[in-house]
């Protein structure tokens, strides 16, 4: 039993994780002895995430690539330094997202809407695409997509972003499908609000925070390590026979 959360000799990427729930995601995969991945648009952010990830785990346990999720080759490109490196890559951690439209939907222009499904629908598939090959072939393997709680709901200031979250779900759902028979695991975790910059404009406003505690019966938002233990579950043994599902964790917003 001591041994189902054991990740020692995986390798696992993680997108957006020089910051939030992806760093949490890497730092808590690091401790259950990962190969760790860190990856944002910013080499030197990431560099920093790594460099405290070996320097507590040691040397090798973790690297930085730099890529943009809305470019098809950057992300090849992280693969094939992945595999360069650490070879075989046995978890993928779609975590990166973008949201730059605040408002209704009648109001948002095509550019922003597209970003926002390209950067957080097709390029997960993109990249889970390119990393499914080698997991099929060895008949094991686990995807983790990032989505929201918007996914669950609508939103009058952030629907286009929900949107993307429920497709994100509808993508799990379906390469469960094609990817179960080989052993492919692909689920997804759902956060409520979390405490990170990219949720800044939701609650550092003192009305938005007041409103989502309003629902929430645990009366805070959470903290990104509070929703990489569900990520850790999801990519060791303990979650070998989870498939195309989706782990809700928000202090009970959804239910009330």
């Amino acid at each position: 039993m001591s041994n189902l959360f054991d990740l020692s000799g995986k390798t696992a990427i993680i997108t957006g994780s020089s910051r939030g729930i992806g760093k949490a995601i890497a730092e808590q995969m690091a401790a259950h002895g990962a190969k760790v991945v860190i990856s944002s648009r910013k080499l030197a952010a990431c560099e920093a995430v790594a460099d405290a990830i070996n320097k507590q785990h040691g040397e090798g346990t973790a690297m930085a690539v730099a890529a943009n999720i809305s470019s098809k080759d950057e992300l090849q490109n992280l693969v094939d330094q992945t595999t360069a490196a650490f070879g075989d890559i046995h978890i993928l951690v779609c975590n990166a997202a973008s949201n730059p439209y605040y408002g209704p939907m009648a109001d948002i222009d095509d550019d922003r809407f597209q970003k926002i499904l390209t950067n957080n629908v097709v390029a997960n598939n993109w990249l889970i695409s390119m990393v499914s090959p080698q997991m099929i072939a060895r008949q094991d393997g686990a995807v983790i997509i990032v989505s929201s709680i918007g996914g669950l709901k609508g939103s009058p200031i952030i629907g286009a972003y929900c949107i993307s979250k429920a497709a994100d779900f509808q993508l799990a759902r379906n390469l469960c499908v094609e990817y179960g028979r080989h052993n492919v695991r692909v689920n997804c975790i759902a956060p409520g609000l979390i405490k990170t910059d990219f949720a800044r404009a939701l609650w550092e406003n003192p009305d938005n925070l007041k409103a989502a505690l309003s629902r929430t019966p645990m009366q805070r938002i959470g903290e990104p390590d509070e929703i990489a233990g569900a990520a850790v579950f999801l990519a060791s043994a303990a979650g070998a026979y989870m498939n195309g599902q989706q782990i809700t964790i928000d202090g009970g917003a959804t239910i009330t």
